[in-house]
């Protein structure tokens, strides 16, 4: 079978024999029989039609095509082996989408979340706006919100929805002011916790003639975890199973049977390839992570998930409480990929049929850059680098090869060691903070450092632009007061606690810091307590160290909430403003080399 199929969906007609219809499940069909398609044309309706779903997750503002590993998927060959295949680009998301509606009267397209946040500098500098122009143009029907979608907080998530010029920076196109989404966001957990209300609709209905299917957006619980304090602050996360059931419910009361949950939170399929078959040797077998526990809860009335966060590709049957097949996906992330998903919808019972026999498995396609460029999208991405151009083509440093930082799949990431020395070097100074160490949360790490010029700037040359896509947020550096006691727990709340127990964050760290990371143990065992030394010297539980972070994790980011209790903070220069002035004490001809990766040493 061909590594990345594409497969003919013929409408299919069902001879009725025996239907036998599970409560709240879906209609399950007993026998089935193709019959040409089910278009609705005719002297009558036939009894099903098929509703094609298109879908994706975590573009994160990504409209130009990303660079090094984030701008590559991993293929599974027929010999086992896997092929890295350039993909991605709004460019050619937009020529896929269209390529794909085609001949389908029926076609819905939904997202999973984080279409916004953590962007690359064409769109984060103008605080997404040309993202959501983008995803209008492709005419995005409806998303749930994510936890960067809170990056900046709920009022302007709500301009984001709903339109209008920064308050601060005002409009950015003369005569023109942004108009919002055209799409439905989401937030059916995300309440104010005032009004007790969702801050955004909970639910969207999806109407085409007789057909209509009802959508629920959740974000993951855990967002206060993963977000700034500021961009969350009077806002409660509830549940993602319970605020799911609940409007599934409400959903079925209006007479909507037809049911998808758009949920921002994924899983960890056993194999990074694309066309990994999760569902070998059975349902569900090759995939793990928080997922897979909501999808066994989430009630039966639901008939697919579409999911995120972890920017895995995956498309696997988790049998819902009532063991009936429904299947969950996932499209990786920045637009490298989309699902096709053909949703069977039964005009008799409202509700979409889920059986194998009926429809094919949904399949995730590579949005190949070896296809024609969407013109619009191409004179959206021209006009907004225009307005970019003055500060994203400024040369900031130089490197000499490569430099891995999202793309890596270490514990320890060259890039990571690269950004937690700037942060050291920035605060270090008395006057500046007196860091002896600096540590950086990785999910802060946005992409790899490319040697090969993207532009005309010249190979090796590191923009402007470049290097805010790696550090888009413009987090404040901290320096504070840890015990070395405080030190070894947040190590040990890399790979514990109820955050990163099953999916570890791992810190990057400065030159200097170094332990051992012993992934044969559990839990908090993991770190070899022992071994961890500041300068060839054993880390002391009741001395006093300064100690460098952005502002996120001196919050209790991530799930690092011994970092709370720090002491005697002084606040200094944006991460973004650190890593630049690191950079910039390159040449051409001394760039800096990767690092070697090696004060983390790991067991397996």
């Amino acid at each position: 079978m061909s590594a990345t199929p594409q497969r003919h969906r013929r409408n299919r007609r069902l001879t009725f024999a025996a239907i036998a219809v599970t409560a709240g499940a879906g209609a399950m069909v007993a026998a089935a029989l193709p019959a040409g398609a089910a278009s609705g044309g005719g002297a009558a309706k036939s009894r099903t039609v098929d509703v094609q779903m298109l879908s994706f997750n975590d573009f994160h503002g990504t409209l130009e095509p990303p660079q090094g590993s984030s701008g590559t998927v991993s293929e599974r060959q027929a010999d086992g082996t896997t092929k890295a295949i350039p993909a991605g680009g709004v460019e050619y998301l937009a020529t896929s989408l269209r390529e794909a509606r085609k001949g389908h009267e029926y076609s819905v397209t939904a997202a999973a979340g984080d279409m916004i946040g953590g962007s690359p500098m064409l769109s984060g500098l103008f605080h997404d706006e040309p993202t959501v122009e983008a995803l209008n143009k492709l005419k995005l029907d409806v998303s749930s919100v994510g936890n960067h979608e809170f990056d900046e907080g709920k009022a302007e998530l709500r301009r984001m929805s709903y339109g209008g010029c920064h308050p601060v920076d005002g409009c950015f196109e003369p005569g023109k002011e942004f108009t919002g989404a055209e799409y439905k966001y989401l937030a059916a957990n995300v309440t104010d916790e005032k009004t007790k209300r969702p801050m955004l609709n909970p639910t969207f209905i999806w109407q085409k003639g007789d057909v209509k299917i009802g959508f629920i957006g959740v974000t993951l619980e855990g967002t206060p975890d993963v977000v700034t304090a500021d961009g969350v602050k009077g806002l409660k996360f509830g549940d993602e199973v319970e605020t799911i059931n609940k409007y599934a419910a409400e959903l079925n009361k209006q007479g909507v049977k037809s049911i998808v949950a758009l949920i921002h939170e994924g899983g960890l399929p056993a194999n990074g390839a694309y066309n990994y078959d999760c569902d070998a040797p059975g349902a569900g077998a090759g995939i793990s992570g928080a997922i897979v526990d909501i999808a066994k809860n989430v009630d039966p009335k639901v008939d697919a998930l579409v999911t995120g966060h972890t920017h895995q590709a995956y498309a696997c049957n988790i049998p819902d409480p009532a063991g009936n097949p429904r299947m969950v996906t996932s499209a990786a992330s920045y637009g490298r990929l989309f699902t096709d998903t053909t949703l069977t919808y039964d005009r008799q019972t409202k509700d979409i049929v889920r059986t194998a026999a009926l429809a094919p498995k949904p399949v995730n396609k590579i949005v190949s850059r070896n296809q024609p460029k969407a013109p619009d999208m191409t004179e959206l991405i021209t006009r907004w680098n225009a307005l970019a151009a003055p500060v994203a083509s400024a040369p900031q440093g130089y490197i000499s090869a490569d430099i891995a930082g999202r793309g890596s799949e270490a514990p320890e990431k060259p890039l990571g060691d690269l950004i937690a020395d700037a942060q050291l070097e920035a605060t270090a100074p008395a006057a500046k903070g007196g860091a002896q160490l600096a540590i950086m949360n990785p999910g802060g790490i946005r992409a790899d450092l490319a040697y090969k010029a993207a532009g005309d700037e010249g190979d090796g040359v590191v923009t402007y632009g470049e290097s805010y896509t790696v550090q888009p947020f413009n987090n404040l550096m901290n320096v504070v007061d840890l015990t070395g006691a405080q030190l070894v727990t947040a190590l040990q709340q890399q790979v514990s606690g109820p955050v990163n127990g099953a999916s570890p964050k791992i810190l990057q760290v400065s030159k200097g810091f170094t332990y051992t990371l012993d992934m044969t143990k559990t839990g908090a065992d993991r770190i070899v307590v022992d071994s961890v030394k500041l300068n060839g010297e054993a880390i002391d539980p009741a001395k006093t160290y300064r100690v460098a972070m952005n502002e996120f994790l001196a919050g209790g980011g991530d799930g690092f909430t011994v970092l709370k209790d720090h002491k005697n903070k002084l606040v200094g220069v944006p991460d973004l403003e650190a890593f630049n002035a690191y950079l910039a004490k390159s040449t051409q001809a001394a760039p800096i080399a990767p690092p070697a990766a090696d004060r983390i040493t790991v067991v397996k």
